[in-house]
């Protein structure tokens, strides 16, 4: 009886888990409440209809709260159906703090961190505002979200080498136009760390306008780096549109089904790799190392 409830409220709850119309409902209405959530924390900011409608965003957030409560719980219980977290208490510990346990924990923290730890009316007010980021529990339904994140963590060196050289461009310029704007704008360019706001706004290529250089070497350096800065910044964005499409081509051809042609040559080529087994010619993981050069 225990291990069958389990299992059922893990099919209705996993969208991953076997398709179900019990399963497909709970999900709309999820996605639904996130999306009406995101609405109210917009809504609650407006003056004109906080005063009024305050008990109705109140109760409503205490509905949210509630539903959004039990879902984390019965996730958590659950998980354990799930082969990567089977261990009862290991694959628990371990599915709570994998990125989509996180975001379902982030959606209630704002409600009950407040309650527990009594803080300033700034604080709570803080607090209530995190609400928002209730927007990345859409991360488990929504399908671009996972190819993007997919994408981002078969790219992940290459990011941490782009995020390394954009670091290391603010740091040199930062110190660079301190040297050249200190004396003649004390007040805006007092320091490296104040200079770094200067440095910000160009190689983000924002152009504030409101910190500038006025020497002649000042003006020539930052023409410099903004031109420098338009190539570099752009690397992430184009590493991005990238990874995207790489992972998405990807599964797009996975979800292909095979065909009797296909299928036929894929099936001759595994029996020839067996043949060269039992031959002793291949081993068992040089026959795996082979399928995973094929599936790249």
């Amino acid at each position: 009886m225990y291990t069958h409830l389990k299992k059922s409220i893990y099919k209705i709850i996993e969208p991953e888990a076997e398709q179900n119309k019990p399963g497909h409902f709970f999900n709309l209405f999820i996605i639904i409440l996130i999306t009406l959530n995101v609405i109210a924390v917009i809504l609650e900011s407006v003056k004109w209809l906080a005063v009024p409608y305050g008990t109705f965003f109140l109760n409503f957030e205490l509905i949210s709260v509630l539903i959004f409560t039990v879902e984390y719980l019965f996730r958590v219980w659950t998980c354990t159906e799930n082969p990567k977290f089977s261990h009862p208490v290991k694959g628990r510990i371990k599915y709570a703090f994998s990125f989509l346990a996180l975001t379902d924990l982030i959606a209630i923290l704002p409600y009950y961190l407040p309650l527990l730890f009594p803080v300033d009316m700034r604080f709570v007010r803080a607090f209530r505002l995190l609400r928002i980021f209730r927007l990345l529990k859409l991360a488990r339904y929504t399908c671009a979200l996972g190819i993007l994140s997919r994408g981002v963590t078969r790219h992940k060196d290459v990011f941490g080498i782009i995020f390394f050289i954009l670091i290391l461009l603010l740091i040199i310029s930062s110190s660079i136009m301190y040297f050249f704007e200190s004396t003649a704008q004390p007040h805006l360019f007092s320091s490296i760390p104040m200079t770094m706001w200067w440095a910000i706004a160009t190689v983000t290529t924002v152009g504030y306008g409101d910190v500038y250089p006025v020497t002649m070497m000042g003006k020539l350096f930052g023409s410099i780096i903004a031109l420098i800065a338009i190539g570099i910044f752009a690397l992430p964005a184009g590493v991005l549109a990238s990874a995207f499409m790489e992972e998405f081509n990807h599964m797009k051809n996975c979800s292909k089904p095979l065909n009797q042609e296909n299928a036929k040559e894929i099936l001759d080529k595994l029996e020839y790799m067996v043949k060269l087994r039992n031959e002793n010619i291949l081993n068992d993981k040089e026959i795996v190392d082979i399928i995973r050069r094929t599936l790249k």
